[in-house]
């Protein structure tokens, strides 16, 4: 039995090196992904852990992998749909962006928040504000569902029975 010279294995390793490459640069042509997404499309290409991580760390380096680019297309694609910071800021954890990313993308977006609410809550419910305190909690929580805070909920449901004034 034949073992491999050196020089072919190194280079056997660089092809694969170059092929893992390419195939992320393929990836990344189509939408950004996270450093996450991306190792983990690499590997059920089928492609090496020890090639894969290597190859993503320098794609990060040269910037063709930007984690802050993504958070941000994801803050305005989702804001976009109705969802709320809360609900944005937990999706992104989950996928892995580190929170300065995330905090960067939510406060440098341009999204009004108390308006998206707002909005949110028109679409699904109607423009009549709820006055009944059954439907104003039903609202209330189909809001946080979407990841809006209390604030934003108050704003977006209005003054109610609660929100009275004594005098």
């Amino acid at each position: 039995m034949r073992r491999p010279r050196p020089e072919a294995a190194a280079k056997a390793a660089q092809a694969d090196e170059r092929a893992v490459r390419t195939a992320a640069l393929a990836l990344l042509a189509g939408r950004d992904f996270t450093r996450h997404e991306l190792s983990e499309r690499l590997r059920n290409k089928g492609y090496l852990r020890e090639l894969v991580e290597p190859v993503v760390a320098e794609l990060v380096v040269e910037g063709s992998l930007r984690e802050e680019r993504y958070a941000e297309q994801f803050v305005s694609q989702k804001s976009g749909r109705g969802r709320g910071p809360v609900r944005i800021r937990m999706d992104l954890r989950q996928k892995g962006i580190e929170a300065e990313a995330i905090d960067t993308a939510l406060n440098e977006s341009d999204v009004d928040w108390m308006a998206a609410a707002r909005a949110t809550r028109i679409r699904r419910f109607g423009q009549e504000v709820p006055t009944d305190r059954h439907e104003r909690a039903k609202q209330a929580r189909f809001l946080q569902y979407r990841g809006f805070s209390s604030d934003q909920i108050r704003a977006a449901l209005g003054p109610g029975e609660d929100d009275s004034d004594p005098d």
